[in-house]
């Protein structure tokens, strides 16, 4: 076994800016100074999750008012969800339960006059959709008062039903595919007969239109369907459920293009009192159903958080708790079937505003993705890409905001592969610093065979010299350090975030910057900035396991 110890110092003052080399930026006062050491085994594979992984969603309040649907259209807005393939793609959320398809026209009308006909090229229909600038404007503008009626109906738990139309399936369609996104449709599992199972006439019909124009998804039904008796008086147990899901996948089957296509759910709330009887119940009937046993994860309540919750270990640590209760659950009533957190992002209740969408929600979403993967989750889906709440990865500009930047670097140099790391200290600091470690993503990258991805984050103002054991300090490595654009606390709500230094914005609405690593030259340290979130790329770690 090839083991890779490294130290973790911390700094008592403050680090301005990225720097490299021996002991730069630091007092020689070894005495202030408080160890960490990581212990890393780069030999083996601890497990791999799909290379979906990081995921997205797009929230179903989008079509409380179907118009809102044309911002998909946006050519800023496809920009940036291409930057995150692969990837699923979740249309879903609560109003998800509340939606009809009423299609306009017949499903036998010409493709030759349908905006998406296959007689065009999937770049020309991409081109020809695009949203003109002005009615994306008067839109965005629109929102911003769309989303306050959609506020007051959460507060309330008063749903209306809401009508859609063919063009809600072709805007997502346009857009998943123009963004090379694997779209997963989320149907409405609040239809239901006299006798409370689930009516499929509706979903039946948006099925068959969705095959007869070749639309390639993933179906979801219902979702967090423990809280139907709050929000529309309905009461299904486990058991029924699971039944509903084999109705659907049975009505799948009859069809010759989603007869193999996923199914995924059932898309419950995070288990509460250790209480798992409705999962329990819903995977004794329709496990087989399933391509992924889905449930949602929020660390707090939106209305009622703060700044600390962000930046409390503890807090973190409790995905740890709620994701080993619903591994034991599927392992024990359904073994070997893959779990998702098929929703999640840092609080519920349409996220916590000025801290969800800030740069201090990073360390929730970073640490979310690094404890997920180890913990053995296949997929996460960040709420929300685009929708209502405080948080989504693009503002109501529809610019990206920090958590946007940081999945970008995820998905560019994280790998699949997860790889063990542990720290050992008798300093408090110790849960201050968080670090993952995986092989180096070979797909969207030129890396050598044989690099790893260390992931760390600093949840203190404290700065962190990473210290490199001597057989690995004259390889190269290349570092990627998000920090808060402006200093101190008051940096932790800003919506810009700086790597390296540098303030990320788009170049054009078709144009991201391009995000470039700071090449170390060989040398004993890192350094780990306080309040900061980083990629470390070991060029030449040679990891057999990643060989």
């Amino acid at each position: 076994m090839k083991s890779v110890v490294i130290i973790l110092v911390f700094g008592l003052f403050r680090l301005h800016r990225f720097e490299v080399g021996a002991d730069r930026g630091f007092g020689r006062n070894e005495t202030d100074l408080a160890d960490v050491s990581l212990d890393a085994d780069l030999s083996v594979v601890l497990g791999t999750v799909d290379q979906r992984y990081l995921s997205v969603a797009i929230d179903a309040s989008l079509v409380a008012e179907e118009k809102f649907m044309y911002l998909l259209g946006s050519p800023k807005l496809r920009t940036l969800a291409k930057a995150l393939a692969p990837a699923f793609l979740r249309f879903g959320g609560t109003r998800q339960d509340f939606m009809i398809f009423t299609p306009q026209k017949s499903f036998v009308q010409s493709h030759d006059h349908h905006p998406l006909s296959s007689a065009v090229t999937a770049e020309d229909a991409c081109e020809k959709l695009e949203l003109p600038s002005l009615l994306e404007e008067r839109l965005k503008r629109e929102w911003t008062q769309q989303e306050i009626v959609l506020l007051r109906e959460d507060l309330q738990r008063k749903y209306r039903r809401v009508k859609f139309t063919e063009y809600t399936v072709d805007l997502l369609q346009s857009f998943a595919n123009c963004s090379e996104l694997d779209l997963i449709f989320g149907l409405n599992a609040l239809l239901r007969t006299a006798d409370n199972a689930w009516d499929s006439s509706n979903a039946r019909s948006l099925m068959q239109y969705c095959e007869s124009r070749q639309y390639r998804m993933s179906w979801e039904l219902g979702n967090e369907p423990n809280s139907y008796e709050k929000k529309a008086g309905v009461r299904v147990d486990g058991y029924q459920l699971g039944q509903d899901f084999v109705r659907l996948r049975e009505m799948m089957r009859e069809s010759k293009l989603y007869r193999n296509a996923g199914l995924y759910g059932p898309d419950v709330s995070q288990p509460r009192d250790h209480r798992r009887d409705l999962l329990e119940g819903f995977l004794k009937s329709g496990a087989e159903a399933i391509d992924a046993c889905t449930w949602h994860h929020y660390y707090v309540n939106g209305r009622d958080t703060s700044l600390e919750d962000f930046l409390d270990p503890e807090v973190l640590d409790t995905l740890a708790l709620k994701t080993n209760e619903v591994l034991e659950t599927v392992e024990l009533v359904s073994p070997g079937k893959k779990v998702w957190l098929g929703e999640t992002s840092s609080a519920y209740g349409g996220g916590a505003l000025g801290l969800s969408d800030t740069f201090v929600a990073g360390f929730m979403w970073l640490d979310k993705l690094g404890l997920g993967a180890r913990l053995g989750l296949d997929v996460v889906i960040r709420q929300v890409l685009i929708g209502s709440g405080s948080y989504h990865l693009v503002d109501d500009n529809l610019d990206p905001l920090p958590d946007y930047w940081l999945s970008v670097l995820y998905k560019r140099l994280v790998g699949p592969e997860v790889l063990r790391i542990e720290a050992f200290s008798n300093s408090a600091q110790r849960k201050r610093v968080r670090v993952y470690l995986h092989c180096t993503n070979k797909k969207s990258t030129s890396y050598r065979s044989g690099a790893v991805t260390l992931i760390a984050m600093n949840l203190s103002k404290s700065p962190a010299r990473v210290s490199v054991p001597a057989h690995m300090a004259n390889s190269t490595a290349e570092a990627f350090v998000l920090q808060s654009d402006q200093p101190g606390e008051e940096g932790l709500y800003s919506r810009s975030v700086s790597l390296n230094g540098e303030v990320l914005t788009m170049v054009d609405d078709k144009t991201l910057p391009e995000l470039k690593g700071a090449r170390l030259p060989p040398g004993e340290h890192l350094q780990l900035p306080g309040y900061s979130l980083a990629f470390f790329v070991l060029t030449e770690a040679r990891a057999s396991a990643c060989r």
